[in-house]
C-alpha cells in the first residue's frame, strides 16, 4: 500500500455514500441502460449524457434519497480520495501558473449506487466520470471491485489513485477548453489518452516523495490496460471493433501513461 500520509494536501470531497437512492421517475437502472447501449453502439459518455439532459426536467428530478448512518463522518477512504485529489490539484496549479493561467480545482463526489449530477445523473454502472457542467468528478468506489472481478485488473490503492488522476485530467481539459473540441470517436480517444498521460504526470510529481514504490506503478498500468476499449469489447460483445473505440486500446493507454510518468513534462501530453 502506498504511503499516502506523506502527502499533506487535500481536495474538496463531498461524501454522499450515506444517501441511498429511492426509485422514482427514470430509475438508476434506466440511466445505466441508456449509457451502456450508447457505449456498445459506438457512442460516448457525452452523447449519452446529452440524451439524459433531454428528458423532462421533472423526470430527472424525481430521484429521491434517504440518509443511512453507515458512512456518516470522515473515514479512511474519504481521506484517501481527498489526498489524491489535493495532490493532483497542486500539480495543475503549478502548471497553469507557468502558463499564466489560473486553475480552479474540481469537486469529487463519493457515492454508492447512484446520485444526481448536473449531467443528468450518475450510477455505479457508469463508473468514475467527470461532469463538465458542474466541474465535478463522480466516484463510486465499488467500481474498483468490478474492475478487479469483471475486467481482470489487479486492483489496489494506486490503481484507484490513477483513476482519480485520470478524471482530474478531464477537468484540466475542460479548464483549457480542449474538451470542447470533442466531435468524433477519434476526438474522444485523443482526450482519453491525454487524460491517461496527465495521470502519469501526477505520479511523476510525487516520485521524490517515495509515496508509491516502483512495483506499485504496475497497479496503475494494469488498471489502464483493463479499461482499454479492446479488452472491454472482447468481454462485453465477444469481438473488437476499433472504429467504435472511444477510450483507446489497452496498449495505447499504458503507453501514454508511461509517457507522462517518465517525462514529467506537460508538453509530452499535448
Amino acid at each position: 500500500m502506498a504511503d499516502w500520509f506523506k502527502i499533506s494536501s487535500r481536495g474538496d470531497v463531498e461524501d454522499r455514500r450515506s444517501l441511498a437512492p429511492v426509485m422514482g421517475g427514470i430509475s438508476l437502472t434506466g440511466v445505466a441502460v441508456i449509457l451502456l447501449f450508447n457505449y456498445l453502439a459506438g457512442g460516448d459518455l457525452g452523447d449519452a449524457l446529452t440524451q439524459l439532459q433531454q428528458l423532462p426536467i421533472e423526470t430527472q428530478q424525481q430521484q429521491q434519497y434517504v440518509s443511512t448512518p453507515e458512512f456518516e463522518g470522515q473515514d479512511s477512504y474519504e481521506v484517501f480520495a481527498s489526498t489524491v485529489l489535493g495532490s493532483n490539484n497542486e500539480v495543475w496549479q503549478k502548471i497553469f501558473a507557468q502558463k499564466g493561467q489560473t486553475y480552479t480545482p474540481p469537486t469529487l463526489v463519493l457515492f454508492r449506487t447512484g446520485t444526481s449530477s448536473a449531467c443528468g445523473g450518475a450510477s455505479s454502472q457508469v463508473g468514475p466520470h467527470y461532469c463538465p457542467l458542474d466541474e465535478t468528478i463522480y466516484l463510486d468506489e465499488t467500481f474498483f471491485d468490478e474492475l478487479e472481478s469483471q475486467l481482470g485488473a489487479k486492483g489496489g490503492d494506486v490503481a484507484e489513485a490513477y483513476v482519480i488522476a485520470h478524471e482530474v485530467g478531464h477537468h484540466v481539459q475542460h479548464q483549457l477548453g480542449t474538451m470542447d473540441t470533442q466531435r468524433t470517436n477519434e476526438d474522444s480517444v485523443r482526450l482519453e489518452l491525454q487524460a491517461d498521460c496527465f495521470a502519469g504526470l501526477w505520479v511523476h510529481s510525487i516520485k521524490n516523495l517515495d509515496v508509491i514504490q516502483p512495483g506499485e506503478i504496475n497497479e496503475a498500468m494494469d488498471a489502464a490496460a483493463a479499461i482499454g476499449d479492446d479488452r472491454i469489447q472482447q468481454k462485453a460483445i465477444g469481438y473488437v471493433n476499433p472504429e467504435s473505440w472511444t477510450h483507446g486500446s489497452s496498449d495505447q493507454r499504458v503507453n501514454v501513461f508511461n509517457r507522462g510518468y517518465e517525462s514529467g513534462d506537460f508538453t509530452a501530453c499535448e
